[in-house]
This record gives C-alpha cells, sequence and structure tokens, in this order.
C-alpha cells in the first residue's frame, strides 16, 4: 500500500530554532522522508507543489505561529492569483541564487512595505528551486493576507 500526506504542520517561531525547524521540515519533504510531494515509496508525484501556508498567528511575526506545507496542485496557486488580483493578498516576488536568497528577498519586501496592513490571519509562499525555472534562478512567491 503507498500513501501520501496532503498536509502537515509544526509550531514555531521566526527564531534561529524556528529557522531550524523549517529547514529541517523542507529537507525531509524534499528527500521524501515525509510522503508530501512523493509517494511512500519514495515516488515523486507529478503535478503537486509544496506550498507553504502561515497562519494561527499569536500575534505577528515576533510570536508563534502554524506552518503547514501543503501539497498543492495548479488550482490551488490559480486560486491565490485570484485573491491577490480581488486584493485579499499583496503578492510579493524575488529572485535569487537559491530558494533560501529568494525567500529572504521576498520576505525582507514584506518588512519593509510600509504602507501594507497585514492580517496575519493566513499567508502562502511558493518557492520554486533554480533547476525548474527558464532562467535558472530561484523564485519566491508569497500572498500576503491584507
Amino acid at each position: 500500500m503507498t500513501y501520501r500526506l496532503d498536509k502537515i504542520t509544526i509550531r514555531l517561531k521566526n527564531d534561529e530554532a524556528g529557522i531550524n525547524k523549517i529547514n529541517e521540515l523542507f529537507e525531509d519533504i524534499v528527500s521524501g522522508k515525509i510522503p508530501l510531494i512523493h509517494d511512500s515509496n519514495g515516488k515523486l508525484i507529478e503535478g503537486i507543489s509544496p506550498i507553504s501556508e502561515y497562519s494561527n498567528y499569536e500575534s505577528d511575526e515576533t510570536g508563534n505561529y502554524d506552518l503547514s506545507v501543503i501539497a498543492a496542485d495548479k488550482e490551488f496557486i490559480f486560486h491565490l492569483e485570484k485573491l491577490a488580483d480581488e486584493g485579499v493578498f499583496k503578492k510579493y516576488i524575488a529572485k535569487g541564487a537559491d530558494v533560501n536568497e529568494a525567500a529572504i528577498k521576498a520576505w525582507n519586501q514584506v518588512w519593509n512595505d510600509d504602507e501594507i496592513q497585514r492580517t496575519f490571519d493566513k499567508d502562502y509562499e511558493s518557492t520554486v528551486p533554480d533547476f525548474l525555472t527558464k532562467d535558472g534562478k530561484a523564485h519566491c512567491y508569497l500572498y500576503i493576507g491584507i
């Protein structure tokens, strides 16, 4: 019997221990140790991408929150795009040499945006590694609830 998860959630904070938990979680997902984008036999599932969902904020970005990694299909991403077009989310895009650099650049845009009124309800992040892009750079797309 094979199986796969649809979502995995951890509770953390934006500190060194929290960042280490995030890195470990993504290593386990990408390697197939956690069957989110792979099935339980280690086979990569086509058409599925890991999307991070930030929710259940204790306060703001300085407090505890839930990070859920969702096995998302293209329809989920199209839905996020539609909600961004409708003004539910503000979209931020950044490129980098690797996924960490792209994500840091995108989050810095959010943290330096003095005009945004964040809801701290739900935010989403889609990070695409450099080997999957046409320009050879990693891309990070953030959808921040406003």
